[in-house]
């Protein structure tokens, strides 16, 4: 079903196939819409008094949701859903499958792997990098220029399930290797690069790398530095 709300302002968007665009959407020009996407869609809260006055259409959903704001020259594609009051610049990327919940902030020049998870309330920076299949639950901060390597699974509950959630916070031009868990609550410092697989429970300090499980400083920024030079040469 291809449903466009007529509160939505969309400006020389591409659209491949059908989709649903609620609320008062906006999508910046030059951006490409996959087939099945659906953009605007109603937060748990909305859906759920609909559905208990039995108020279940799209054109229920247009009337309750607030729309998401879409940036110029994305491009998302196919059997993705991002749900209202989502906030995205410029030059997004996704691949396939990807869903974005509610008030999630993310900058401009962004890549996002297909199958990801932003579960929500997630801020991310410019030029960032997400690979395929990462989880990114409620919370978390990622700042500009991170590397999230594919299936790093990020979490905010230490001890589940509590009442106490405590996101990530990834600082700049760090990087987070494959199949990595990093634990609630945990900093990875500026610069800091965690080996694939590791399981990070303390805070990672600024320009260091660490590996293992649990997590442990194995070198530094430059060492590593150093060794992709020379991967990259031979």
């Amino acid at each position: 079903m291809h449903y466009i709300s007529r509160k939505a302002k969309i400006i020389d968007v591409l659209f491949e196939g059908e989709c649903i665009i609620l609320g008062p959407t906006s999508i910046g020009p030059k951006s490409f819409i996959g087939n099945n996407i659906i953009i605007g869609y109603p937060i748990r809260r909305s859906l759920k008094s609909l559905i208990s006055n039995g108020r279940v259409s799209l054109d229920n959903y247009d009337e309750v949701s607030s729309g998401a704001k879409i940036g110029a020259e994305c491009l998302i594609r196919s059997n993705s859903i991002i749900y209202e009051n989502v906030i995205i610049g410029d030059r997004l990327e996704t691949g396939h499958n990807i869903l974005i919940r509610e008030n999630t902030h993310i900058g401009n020049n962004v890549k996002i792997g297909s199958g990801t998870i932003i579960d929500g309330q997630v801020r991310i920076g410019d030029n960032v990098n997400i690979q395929s299949s990462v989880y990114i639950p409620i919370g978390c901060i990622i700042e500009d220029n991170v590397f999230i390597g594919p299936r790093a699974c990020l979490t905010n509950d230490k001890y589940p399930p509590s009442k106490k959630l405590k996101g990530v916070t990834i600082k700049r031009n760090a990087v987070i290797g494959a199949n990595s868990t990093l634990i609630a609550g945990v900093t990875i410092g500026e610069g800091a690069v965690v080996a694939a697989g590791a399981v990070v429970t303390k805070n990672v300090p600024p320009k260091s790398v660490v590996a293992g499980i649990p997590a442990r400083i194995i070198g530094s920024l430059d060492s590593y530095l150093e060794k992709k030079v020379i991967w990259e040469k031979t």
